[in-house]
């Protein structure tokens, strides 16, 4: 079984739109959330590079589709938030819609990674975009980052309405509790991709 360097990680390319990414071998995990969810912390704790993924204390500041080589045949791909109340609606509209036809119509995409606060799951938008996902059958990981900032008790009660509200939805998925800045769940992310990654390995051999 493959187990992958992440600390070789390298920005690959940023892209606007769907109809300009030339890249089509190999297979991607789509990193999707909130603004302000921690989805750039996330990649930067993952590949143990502090400003690989760019992130700001402003929300909204990612604004294309990011992609990071792992290796040659993998991707992990850093989407705009959503949900950023005091981006312009015409603003917000179009990140959605860039979000939306990454997902609908990329057909290399292996596994999302939903990341949630923890204080604040499931809210609107991600319902909308895990059923996407639904329609896509493939790998789910929900990390609800953040973890650091509840109790342990408060974690468990919130991994269990999370596990209950997607078990209605979801046949399988997987929920990690995830702090980039207490380093909780970063070793069973990678697990969890290399498993992926794996799967993908013995399907083409």
């Amino acid at each position: 079984m493959n187990s992958l360097d992440y600390n070789k990680t390298r920005f690959l390319k940023s892209y606007s739109k769907i109809t300009d990414i030339e890249i089509q071998d190999g297979i991607e995990i789509a990193f999707i959330g909130y603004s302000n969810s921690g989805k750039s912390s996330a990649i930067n704790a993952l590949t143990n590079q502090k400003k690989l993924a760019r992130f700001s204390k402003t929300p909204g500041r990612t604004q294309l589709i990011n992609f990071f080589e792992v290796v040659s045949d993998l991707r992990i791909v850093d989407l705009p938030g959503y949900g950023y109340a005091k981006a312009p609606l015409l603003i917000r509209e179009k990140w959605q819609k860039i979000v939306y036809d990454y997902l609908k119509k990329r057909n290399q995409i292996k596994g999302f990674v939903f990341l949630m606060d923890i204080r604040f799951p499931l809210k609107k938008l991600d319902q909308k975009i895990i059923n996407i996902a639904l329609h896509k059958k493939v790998s789910i990981l929900v990390l609800l980052t953040k973890c650091d900032k509840l109790t342990i008790n408060q974690q468990n009660i919130q991994v269990n309405t999370v596990y209950k509200k997607l078990n209605f939805l979801l046949d399988f998925f997987e929920i990690l509790l995830f702090s980039s800045h207490k380093n909780i769940g970063i070793k069973e992310l990678k697990l969890i991709l290399n498993n992926w990654y794996n799967q993908y390995i013995i399907l083409n051999k």
